[in-house]
């Protein structure tokens, strides 16, 4: 268990053996008209008098991305240093059909052929989607794979299934053209979304990094973190949020900051697993983590017809308390177990750092000012890119030069092909699902099985979540339960929003909890610690992060929406639940020190009683806590008389 899946999809670092000579330079050139077709597409531009539809931009998109993923990602394990002819062949095939069906793009949608098609379309559309399962099993495993066939192929077979699961059926030729052609599977929402905004956000991540953001925000959190108690592990959930926020990837976000991180904590006393599971828990939290977030609250904010704004002020508070969280468990643990921060020879100068790396920060609240304020989100990441680089050139670190921009390039195009391989192959299971009717019965079925019960429906959602998230990716994962169980929750009465960032929140939480645990595995290899240990430890560091998914699906007032007052009341009693839970999950208490077992269990009740979003709670909770610190007061008190008494009596004995 301490090797790497072979198939990781969350690893976009190019494999310099594969990609190397023509393949890096074909990447590249492919990636590149990708990029300037989502410009020209965005913008409206009209470069060279080119401005396709909608359907045949994304077919030209898909077509390009997937010749990436064939040339990037290989078919079979011995092939991961080398490209075979077949992969160069698929390249040829899969950029042909796209071409076909881009330039028949006002054909498909005139004459309907998503349901009545020529022979020859129906043939090419049939070679399309076999190289879309075949580029999704490539990046995503057999897991997604295996999922996205069987409801691609649903209406084939939807009219003999029982119950709730009966469903229209087709024919294959019908199944084939509503896939390809239709509006509602590979060019559904998913792969629009990619096209229209995720595109903008991942050149903006990308440029980030080439330009030195990712060592300005690691120097950023040392500085401000690196010499307090248990300082190296502040730093690495301070760093990894920053990055993940940028990258919405658990698993590069461990490559790229774990080596520096995890090798800093073990140094300064922390166990290796303990190390690990730092990094992996705080990694997995950049999905949940605004500005970027990753793919899926571009996909969210689709599927609920708001604007991506609205879902970044929703996560921004949840995202918050991850890692405080994370913050006051690795603080309780450095205290209870003695451990120091940096010494300050290697701490840098705050001041210096900000001076420094001013442009990042520059460039991110420009980005946040555009999409908040004047609310232009499909144009935001490539005006900041452009501030981003255009400030660059006059500082003497971090310039991107010609080889800067060539390996710009190719992160990039190997980040898209990878979503869009995912995504376009996700969009089967949206299609299939959609076009039999079976989404709209099953929500009406678990409402019925509930009978009401919204707890009852928030475990079954959050177990559905968490099994399914052991072998997909968060986006599959919410994809999939946005269409079946978020419609019965919201008809169940919760907040639309909270629905959402509950399914997405629990998709997330399976990379740190066994036996897949991607992210702690992928840590475990960093630190070199044994990989269950690490997965179980980071399951348990994460446990109090399990609470908090419920905590604002409950309690939209999380979610900044309601009044001010009722929002701080809810903020400042969450921060106060997880403090407690964290305490007593850890055995040690703020001014008090090390607690038996049943203090902590009266801990841990206390802070349940903040979870629970009404007045008197939080009234009783208040009271516990102050009942709890005024005995610790009096005992210490007691034990200081009685420690003086007892010296006072050695003192008259030594006279005597």
């Amino acid at each position: 268990m301490n090797s790497l899946p072979a198939n990781n999809y969350e690893n976009d670092t190019p494999s310099k053996e594969r990609l190397a000579g023509l393949a890096k330079g074909l990447v590249i050139v492919l990636g590149s008209l990708g990029l300037l077709m989502t410009i020209n597409q965005t913008f409206a531009l009209w470069l060279f008098g080119f401005n396709p539809i909608g359907n045949a931009f994304l077919y030209y998109l898909i077509g390009l991305f997937l010749a990436v993923a064939f040339l990037r990602y290989p078919a079979r394990q011995k092939d991961q240093e080398n490209i075979p002819w077949y992969d160069w062949g698929l390249v040829a095939i899969v950029l042909a059909a796209a071409v076909y069906l881009g330039m028949n793009g006002l054909r498909i949608i005139e004459l309907g052929w998503d349901y009545q098609a020529p022979l020859q379309a129906t043939l090419i559309a049939a070679v399309l989607l076999g190289l879309v399962l075949e580029a999704l099993r490539r990046c995503a495993g057999l897991v997604v794979f295996f999922v996205a066939l069987f409801f691609g192929s649903y209406p084939l077979f939807a009219d003999i299934m029982p119950g709730f699961m009966w469903g229209n059926d087709y024919s294959l030729g019908e199944t084939v053209r509503a896939h390809v052609m239709g509006v509602e599977s590979i060019i559904g929402i998913p792969m629009q979304v990619v096209a229209n905004l995720v595109i903008g956000f991942i050149v903006f991540g990308a440029t980030l990094t080439v330009t030195g953001g990712g060592e300005f925000f690691m120097k950023f959190a040392t500085a401000l973190m690196g010499q307090r108690r248990g300082g190296p592990a502040k730093v690495a959930v301070l760093s990894s949020g920053f990055m993940g926020s940028l990258s919405g990837s658990a698993i590069s976000n461990i490559l790229s900051t774990g080596p520096i991180t995890i090798p800093t904590m073990k140094r300064v006393g922390y166990p290796s697993h303990y190390a690990a599971s730092v990094e992996a828990c705080a990694s997995t939290g950049g999905t949940l983590m605004p500005p970027v977030m990753g793919a899926v609250a571009f996909i969210m904010a689709s599927f609920l017809g708001v604007s991506y704004a609205e879902v970044m002020m929703a996560a921004f508070l949840p995202a918050l308390l991850f890692y405080i969280v994370l913050i006051f468990q690795v603080d309780i643990y450095a205290a209870r177990n003695g451990l120091k921060g940096l010494r300050a020879s290697e701490i840098p100068d705050l001041w210096q750092t900000l001076k420094e790396g001013w442009p990042y920060l520059f460039s991110l609240a420009a980005l946040i000012y555009m999409m908040l304020i004047m609310r232009i989100e499909a144009y935001a990441p490539y005006f900041a890119s452009a501030v981003l680089i255009l400030v660059s050139l006059f500082k003497s670190q971090g310039r991107l030069g010609f080889k800067g921009t060539l390996t710009l390039l190719q992160d990039l195009s190997v980040s898209v092909s990878n979503l869009v391989a995912i995504l376009a192959g996700i969009g089967l299971v949206v299609g299939g699902l959609s076009y039999t009717g079976v989404a709209g019965a099953f929500s009406r079925e678990l409402l019925l099985y509930a009978d009401g019960s919204v707890p009852l429906m928030l475990i079954a959602g959050a177990v559905t979540s968490f099994v399914l998230g052991m072998g997909m990716t968060v986006s599959a994962v919410y994809i999939f339960l946005s269409i079946l169980l978020a419609p019965a929750l919201v008809a169940a009465g919760l907040n639309p929003l909270a629905s959402h960032l509950f399914i997405l929140y629990w998709g997330m939480m399976s990379y740190i909890t066994p036996p897949v645990a991607l992210a702690a595995i992928t840590a475990a290899n960093v630190a070199e610690a044994n990989a269950t240990k690490t997965s179980f430890y980071a399951m348990r560091m994460g446990a109090v992060l399990f609470v908090l998914p419920f905590l604002f699906v409950v309690n939209p007032s999380l979610i900044l929406q309601g009044e001010w007052i009722a929002i701080l009341q809810s903020s400042v009693t969450a921060v106060l639940a997880m403090w407690l839970l964290a305490s007593g999950f850890e055995g040690y208490l703020y001014r008090i020190g090390r607690i038996a077992i049943v203090g902590r269990l009266v801990v841990l009740t206390v802070g349940g009683l903040f979870i629970y979003p009404e007045i008197y709670t939080d009234i009783l909770g208040f009271s516990a806590i102050i009942v709890i610190y005024g005995v610790a007061a009096l005992r210490g008190k007691s034990s200081l008389k009685l420690a003086e008494l007892n010296k006072n009596k050695r003192v008259n004995k030594r006279r005597v």
